[in-house]
């Protein structure tokens, strides 16, 4: 079904009632109905009316004190069914959990989502000192490493490839022949990350594997002589579970 189709079946009343949820899961305080009526273009009444339907159903909770919303506990249950039933989770999991204590840094598995990448999913280092979790933080593909590989080994078609400049395009074909990618402060001042692809089968990329951590604990040197083979590898079993199958290894390439 293409995008035309899909837009022909589509439910103005739905959509308005999932544009609220998504800007109460965008927004990290708890809103008023003013607020989100201004942000979404929408009248009072009908935010009123959509967020008292959520409320009924357990997805959406009123401070009965301030009167503002926030999201329920509905909506945080269906999301954790989704994640414990998505295979890239279910089997990157216990093989990141290795990577995390082997490198003592947090491991992330991150998707595509439009033209931004999205952390789904962490295992936290035991660190003392630590990055504020990124898990449902979403960033543009173009400036992060987790993105640039997913851009760089994407299966089809871009739809803004062509307005990709000589630069971006050299980038990305610099991540593609290595097999990772490196950024620092993309994710925030002072932060660094180095991501690495996961395949499945037929070779469909199905999301990446992302370490970040402090730059002071992850300058280049680190990165290279401790950090780049564990990841690869850990990728290279996880992109087995996912049906991946090659007859090469991942290589490091400089």
């Amino acid at each position: 079904m293409t995008s035309r189709d899909k837009e022909s079946y589509s439910i103005h009343a739905v959509e308005n009632a999932l544009d609220v949820l998504e800007a109460l899961s965008e927004i990290d305080d708890d809103v008023r109905i003013s607020q989100l009526s201004e942000k979404l273009s929408m009248n009072k009444t009908s935010v009123f009316r959509l967020l008292a339907t959520f409320e009924n159903r357990g997805y959406v909770e009123r401070e009965e004190l301030s009167g503002k919303y926030r999201l329920g506990l509905s909506a945080y249950e269906i999301g954790q069914k989704f994640l414990s039933r998505m295979g890239l989770l279910r089997h990157a999991r216990p093989v990141a959990g290795r990577l995390a204590r082997g490198c003592n840094e947090t491991v992330y598995v991150a998707v595509r989502r439009g033209n931004e990448v999205l952390f789904l999913d962490t295992i936290e280092t035991t660190q003392k000192v630590k990055i504020v979790s990124l898990v449902g933080n979403r960033y543009p593909l173009e400036t992060t490493a987790a993105g640039q590989v997913l851009l760089a080994f994407n299966n089809s078609k871009d739809s803004q490839d062509s307005d990709r400049t000589q630069t971006d395009i050299d980038q990305l074909a610099t991540v593609s022949h290595k097999g990772y990618a490196q950024d620092s402060d993309a994710l925030g001042d002072g932060i660094a990350s180095v991501a690495a692809p996961l395949f499945g089968s037929g070779g469909k990329l199905h999301g990446v594997l992302c370490i970040v951590g402090p730059e002071f604990r992850l300058p280049q040197e680190v990165i290279q002589k401790q950090i780049l083979t564990p990841l690869l590898d850990t990728c290279s079993i996880i992109s087995s579970k996912l049906g991946w199958h090659s007859p090469h290894s991942p290589r490091i390439r400089s």
